[in-house]
């Protein structure tokens, strides 16, 4: 008889995202079509559903790095303009537009979840210093992708202008190329060096 090793990583969290994915996904297709998928967010939830069920401490810290600063940002622009009527960052106004479905509006607030998600496995399994490559490498496909395959209206993963945007000063793919190397430098480099303090911290 083997004798597998101890899940670290709850058993409800990994039934209750595991109800929820299969929830959002269809959701998803149905009300926004399958590009939307390409968000590097939406990527994240799928690749967390993974690392919750392997408990890959790799995939999971990836996964950390991509959803807790973006997260966190998201869910500080929304809540400041449902107080006060004005977007500090940008990007969430599609929040707020009668016009976007309530439905895909209300499974937007994942935003929320992931990074809550994400972190109760990067504090069971550990921060992976390499994860910051690997994610990096992971960006560096699905943005150039994104550029190839998605609506240049839809402007996922801002591939067509910062902040849902579209920008017109620099070259399109001038632009491109300076996405994929700020992304990691912006989104990914803050979270890593924190983790690295926190681990140091914790020795």
């Amino acid at each position: 008889m083997v004798d597998y090793p101890p899940a670290v990583v709850p058993r409800w969290l990994k039934l209750a995202f595991t109800l929820w994915i299969l929830i959002w996904a269809p959701s998803y297709v149905v009300l926004l079509g399958a590009q939307n998928f390409f968000w590097l967010c939406n990527v994240a939830s799928f690749l967390l559903l993974v690392a919750l069920w392997a408990e890959h401490r790799t995939l999971m810290s990836m996964q950390w790095l991509a959803v807790a600063l973006v997260g966190g940002l998201w869910s500080f622009d929304v809540a400041t303009a449902a107080l006060t009527g004005v977007h500090p960052i940008g990007g969430t106004e599609y929040m707020f537009d009668p016009e976007h479905p309530p439905m895909a509006r209300a499974m937007s607030l994942y935003h929320v979840v992931l990074p809550l998600v994400a972190g109760i496995g990067v504090a069971k399994l550990g921060y992976a210093r390499r994860a910051l490559l690997w994610q990096t490498l992971l960006t560096w496909v699905v943005v150039p992708l994104t550029y190839l395959f998605t609506e240049a209206e839809r402007n996922i993963n801002w591939v067509h202008g910062p902040f849902g945007q579209t920008q017109e000063t620099l070259d399109p793919l001038l632009y491109l190329f300076l996405l994929t190397l700020l992304w990691p430098l912006a989104v990914y480099l803050p979270v890593h060096l924190l983790m690295i303090g926190w681990q140091r911290w914790r020795h």
